[in-house]
């Protein structure tokens, strides 16, 4: 059954520290358009099994709380994370922890948890339109968007990245542990039997290894704009 859009939609896919949560926000704010992270409702699920001693592998649990989660989400200034709020509060730094970023890898095979957060998801859909971050947005969840991106970067640069990020908070990170969370990430979801992480068949694939933020978003913007031709 063909979906009925109503609002154009640009899906911006790729694993953990490639940086498209960086470029979708960018893009939405150059278009005036709505932003969806994705991977924040997985986190944010996973933070609230947390708060609420809900065990990672309850699978109907899980689902009930992703059903029951109150979010909203609010742009961040340039270079900083998209703000979220859940409850009306704001967890932005509690879910990008690594604890967090690894539960919710943990939830997000789980099908039940998906099923809750699909049409979720596909509520973000609004006009003047919706650039969408995440995992499986071309392939499963907005799969008739009009422009679709599958952004990657190698495991080493990616590892890099989240570094300088976690250092610059003052946390004391060391890089061979991050390389090695990043490799068992990729490995989970690229792996999962239920919608598993991998570029949709008419997604451009955009490798930002050593690829500057401003070239990227350049990139995107030009694939944007041929497609609404």
């Amino acid at each position: 059954m063909k979906q009925n859009i109503t609002a154009p939609v640009i899906t911006i896919d790729g694993p953990s520290g490639a940086g498209k949560g960086t470029i979708t926000q960018l893009v939405a704010k150059k278009l005036g358009w709505t932003l969806l992270d994705s991977g924040a409702l997985y986190r944010l699920t996973a933070l609230a099994a947390e708060r609420a001693n809900v065990a990672l592998d309850d699978e109907q649990a899980l689902s009930e709380l992703a059903l029951s989660l109150d979010v909203k989400f609010v742009p961040g200034d340039y270079g900083q994370p998209v703000n979220v709020l859940l409850d009306g509060n704001d967890v932005t730094r509690d879910i990008r922890t690594e604890t967090c970023g690894n539960n919710a890898s943990k939830v997000a095979p789980l099908p039940k948890v998906r099923a809750a957060l699909l049409q979720r998801q596909r509520d973000f859909q609004q006009l003047p339109g919706l650039v969408a971050d995440g995992r499986d947005m071309g392939t499963v969840v907005f799969p008739e968007a009009s422009a679709k991106v599958y952004m990657t970067a190698s495991a080493e640069e990616r590892a890099e990245r989240r570094y300088r990020q976690l250092k610059d908070k003052g946390e004391d990170v060391k890089i061979a542990t991050l390389l090695s969370e990043i490799q068992e990430r990729d490995a989970r979801d690229t792996g999962r039997a239920t919608a598993p992480l991998k570029p949709a068949e008419d997604a451009v694939v955009l490798d930002t290894t050593g690829v500057g933020i401003e070239e990227v978003l350049a990139q995107v913007l030009a694939l944007v704009e041929k497609s609404s031709r």
